[in-house]
C-alpha cells in the first residue's frame, strides 16, 4: 500500500508540473496541435512500455469499444484542447486551484456508482486538502480568486475537472477488465486519432518546424512523465485503493505547481504555501487511513 501512496505522491508531482511546461507549449502552439504532439509522444511510449511488459495491446471486445471511446474523447481529447485552450489565458496557479476541486466530485459520484462509503473522517479530509490547496495558490487571501471575473479560459480549465472526473469514473469500470497500461494506451490512442484532423487543420506541420528544443522538452515531459508515468502510476492507484481516494492526491498537485514555478521561473515560495502543503498532507491522511469509512 505505501508504494501505491508513493506513486500516487509522484503523479502529483509531475501533473504540478505539466502546468508549467503547459505555459510553455501554450505560448507557441495552438490547442489541438499541442494535446496531438503531446499524445503522440505518449502513445508512441506506451505502446512500446505495453509490448514490452504486457506481451502486446490486448484486442478490445466489443462490449469495450464503447467505454474506451470515452475515455480517450473525455481524457485526452476534450481534457487536452481545453487545458491548453484554458492556459493560454489562465495563470498555472489559478488553474491548479480548479483543477483541485477534482477530489470532491470524484467522491460524491462514486459514493453512490460504485458504493465507496463517504463517511464524515473523508469528508473531512477531502474538505481539508482542498482549502489547503486555496491558501497555498492564493498566499492566504482566498478572497483574490473573485476578484477576476470568470474568463472563458476559467470556464475551459472548469471543463478539464468534467472531462477528467468522467474518464476516472469509467475508467474505474475498464479496470474490471484492462490493465492499468491498457486501458491508458487504448484511450491515448483513441484521444490521438481524434486530435489528428484538428491539429492538421491548425497548420501542425508549420508550428512543428518553428519550435524550439525548449518546447521539445516541455512535449516530452507533458508526454512521458505527465502522461506515461501520471496515468500509469494513477490508474494503479484507482485500481488499489478507489478512484474517491486516489483522487485526493489531486489536490498535491496545485502545491506542486507552485514549487515547480520556483524551481524553473524562480517565483518565491511563502510560508502560506508551506502551510497549505501541511493542511494537503494531512487531508490526504485523513482520507486515506484506517477508519475513515462509515462501519
Amino acid at each position: 500500500m505505501l508504494k501505491t501512496y508513493l506513486k500516487l505522491l509522484c503523479t502529483s508531482m509531475f501533473w504540478g508540473g505539466t502546468f508549467v511546461a503547459g505555459r510553455v507549449v501554450a505560448a507557441d502552439l495552438p490547442p489541438f496541435s499541442a494535446a496531438f504532439l503531446r499524445f503522440a509522444i505518449a502513445s508512441v511510449s506506451l505502446v512500446i512500455l505495453v509490448r514490452v511488459y504486457e506481451g502486446g495491446l490486448p484486442r478490445l471486445r466489443l462490449g469495450q469499444l464503447l467505454p474506451v471511446f470515452i475515455l480517450g474523447m473525455s481524457g485526452i481529447f476534450a481534457y487536452n484542447v481545453l487545458f491548453f485552450t484554458g492556459l493560454r489565458t489562465v495563470e498555472a496557479g489559478r488553474a491548479a486551484v480548479i483543477v483541485a476541486t477534482n477530489p470532491i466530485f470524484v467522491a460524491l459520484l462514486a459514493a453512490p456508482l460504485f458504493k465507496e462509503p463517504l463517511g464524515m473522517g473523508r469528508v473531512v479530509g477531502i474538505g481539508l486538502s482542498v482549502c489547503g490547496a486555496i491558501l497555498a495558490i492564493t498566499g492566504g487571501r482566498p478572497q483574490d480568486l473573485f476578484h477576476q471575473a470568470l474568463s472563458w479560459g476559467d470556464v475551459a480549465i472548469f471543463g478539464c475537472v468534467a472531462s477528467w472526473v468522467i474518464y476516472l469514473l469509467v475508467g474505474k469500470v475498464m479496470m474490471k477488465d484492462l490493465s492499468p497500461h491498457a486501458a491508458v494506451t487504448w484511450s491515448c490512442l483513441v484521444g490521438v486519432a481524434a486530435l489528428l484532423p484538428f491539429s492538421l487543420a491548425e497548420g501542425l506541420p508549420g508550428h512543428v518546424l518553428a519550435l524550439t528544443w525548449t518546447r521539445w522538452v516541455a512535449l516530452v515531459y507533458l508526454g512521458v512523465f505527465g502522461t506515461v508515468l501520471g496515468f500509469t502510476w494513477f490508474y494503479q492507484g484507482v485500481k488499489t485503493i478507489g478512484p474517491s481516494r486516489a483522487a485526493v492526491f489531486i489536490n498535491f498537485v496545485p502545491v506542486w505547481a507552485i514549487v515547480s514555478g520556483f524551481l524553473i521561473l524562480g517565483e518565491t515560495i511563502s510560508l502560506t504555501l508551506i502551510l497549505g502543503a501541511a493542511m494537503v498532507g494531512f487531508g490526504v491522511y485523513l482520507t486515506n487511513r484506517k477508519g475513515a469509512e462509515p462501519r
